[in-house]
């Protein structure tokens, strides 16, 4: 038998699916921009994306001398982000107390360029239609109560 939300988690639900709902969005455009970095400065291009330097906003690898290295903040930005993503991904799945390969499904839609959209659908939608049907159904303190 699957487990259920505790009773006390219920009303975190709502606050836990919006939570990772952002951070989902979040990440995946953020891995898409590092998708588009790698494929300047992985293939034959070898351009790299620069803000407010010599040369424009795109320009030869390791030539960023004046201008910020957009590049590298893609990198480290996606970094952090997918971690606060891995946050609220666990938050969500440990309050849901779902099984540990949806845990792995969602991490996935951090790291699988275009995946994390479709995962928090699809996750979202899950867990309010349970949140919906726990919130309907009647508590353990109201069963014997009379109407």
């Amino acid at each position: 038998m699957p487990l259920k939300p505790r009773q006390r988690d219920i009303p975190k639900i709502p606050g836990a699916v919006k939570f990772y709902k952002i951070s989902a969005y979040v990440t995946g455009v953020m891995l898409l921009l590092l998708v588009f970095e790698m494929a300047f400065k992985y293939t034959p291009l070898q351009l790299e994306m620069q803000l407010g330097g010599e040369g424009g906003f795109l320009v030869p690898v390791d030539s960023i001398t004046t201008g910020f290295n957009l590049s590298t903040a893609i990198l480290i930005a996606h970094g952090w982000l997918y971690v606060v993503y891995l946050f609220a991904d666990f938050r969500l799945w440990s309050l849901m107390r779902w099984p540990f390969s949806r845990f792995i499904v969602i991490a996935l839609g951090g790291v699988v360029p275009f995946l994390s959209f479709f995962v928090e659908s699809h996750m979202t939608k899950l867990a309010m239609r349970e949140h919906a049907a726990l919130v309907a159904e009647p508590t353990p303190s109201t069963q014997g109560a009379p109407a």
